[in-house]
């Protein structure tokens, strides 16, 4: 027997009921698709995570390089530009067209009569029916998404490097107090561009067409759907955020480290 709450009850935390949705979800998606359901859009996300990860980290390094102070620190400000371009750089060349795809496969499948057959069969009825153009559905809104995303990730962890090392700027960290500011980092993200996020799924989907820009798919969603619309999926984004991002930066910092000893750079 599942738990049931009265509407408007104020006894019960927002989020608390929050969870109990996500639980629901996650119950009924099994039930009507199976395991397998949880999965919808993984190929198209496994195809896209590893040059997003490139590009991402590849310009932060780039441009973080060239920011860097006499010390050779990067301030908090800095930081936050290097994430901040680093993000449209994945938006742009990685990000958009595999979420793009990813969005229309979840929808596709979720559909009476599915008519994509697998990644790529999908990616060629795209571009065949929509062109290239079909792959870039919300450029905006996904730059305007990842630019913050990263802007947002990058400053808080510079910031907590910094405060971690203090005046010592060899001072190791420990992987797990990585993932522990990655974790946070990522929460603080959630928070910040939720609406974006909102948005270009929204200008990524099936149903795109009925918005005429990414302003009008905002507009749109504030009239018909009120403010709550645009933090939809708040809570399992939130799981799902940390401990990506957590696990990401654990990685970064420890590749960084063998690079920094095997390959000796100016």
């Amino acid at each position: 027997m599942g738990l049931h709450f009265p509407e408007g009850c104020v006894c019960v935390p927002s989020c608390v009921i929050c969870v109990f949705r996500v639980i629901d979800c996650v119950k009924q998606t099994v039930d009507g698709h199976g395991v397998r359901g949880l999965y919808r859009g993984l190929s198209s996300l496994l195809y896209g995570s590893i040059p997003k990860a490139a590009v991402r980290f590849g310009m932060f390094e780039f441009l973080s390089n060239k920011m860097r102070d006499e010390n050779g620190k990067l301030d908090s400000t800095r930081g936050l530009f290097c994430g901040l371009g680093a993000g449209m750089a994945e938006a742009v060349v990685v990000v958009c067209p595999m979420e793009t795809v990813k969005v229309k496969f979840i929808h596709d499948q979720s559909s009476a009569n599915p008519k994509y057959r697998g990644f790529f069969h999908g990616v060629r009825e795209i571009i065949r029916t929509e062109g290239l153009r079909g792959t870039y559905q919300g450029l905006t809104a996904t730059v305007l998404k990842q630019g913050s995303n990263q802007a947002i990730r990058f400053y808080v962890m510079t910031s907590l490097r910094n405060w971690y090392k203090g005046d010592d700027p060899n001072k190791a960290i420990n992987p797990l107090v990585t993932g522990a500011f990655g974790a946070f980092a990522g929460a603080v993200s959630v928070f910040g561009n939720t609406p974006l996020d909102v948005i270009k799924t929204r200008m990524q989907g099936l149903e795109a067409h009925k918005y005429k820009s990414t302003l009008d798919c905002a507009v749109k969603i504030m009239k018909h759907e009120g403010p709550k619309a645009f933090y939809k999926g708040t809570v399992p984004r939130l799981g799902r955020v940390c401990m990506d991002v957590a696990i990401v930066f654990i990685i970064y910092e420890e590749v960084v480290k063998v690079l920094n000893k095997v390959w000796k750079t100016d």
